[in-house]
């Protein structure tokens, strides 16, 4: 962290992120998307203030989703928005229907809601939405990828992150064969 200097809170952006398990086997990964001013201010084509702590956004975004990761719906609720007309990107998120979250989620989602398409903090909010449905299955994944037909599973895991770097003491606890030792000349990880 930078060293302390006295500072003043301006605005403030919440995410909160949740997955559950549904009773029909599939699964939901919610998100919401909340900003609120410190000061009062007037907001383009409002006649009226805004009071410190009023939500100029609040925004819930819902995925369904099965265990492999394919969305089966998507849902917004704009509860709070800086404009009337931004209502209408709630009914926005068909084409995420079928889609599947992994390897580029990101650009797949910006293609078909990206700019005047949809809601920006939507877009946003559908980033770490699928990294938190991601780690919502872990404990599945985590099973499966100790199976022992599993092997590509653990290949693609080696050198994915920096905790999974092949070099480090966790692939060489967990996969012994996919250690790969330093080099005497490489710096220390």
């Amino acid at each position: 962290m930078t060293d302390p200097v006295e500072r003043e809170e301006i605005h403030h952006r919440q995410i909160e992120l949740r997955f559950f398990r549904r009773t029909d086997g599939l699964y939901e990964v919610e998100g919401r998307l909340v900003d609120t001013k410190r000061h009062v201010f007037r907001r383009q084509l409002h006649h009226e203030d805004t009071l410190p702590g009023e939500p100029v956004h609040d925004i819930v975004v819902r995925l369904v989703i099965d265990d492999a990761l394919l969305v089966h719906d998507a849902v917004a609720v704009m509860q709070a928005t800086p404009f009337a007309v931004c209502s209408g990107a709630a009914n926005t998120l068909a084409p995420l229907k079928g889609l599947r979250i992994g390897e580029g989620w990101g650009k797949r989602v910006r293609e078909r809601l990206g700019g005047a398409a949809s809601c920006t903090h939507i877009v946003e909010l559908l980033g770490p939405m699928a990294t938190t449905a991601f780690q919502g299955l872990a404990p599945q994944r985590i099973a499966q990828i100790n199976e022992p037909h599993n092997e590509a599973m653990r290949r693609a895991k080696v050198d994915s992150c920096y905790a999974y770097a092949a070099e480090r003491e966790v692939v060489a606890q967990l996969w012994p064969h996919l250690h790969r030792r330093q080099q005497p000349d490489e710096p220390s990880l």
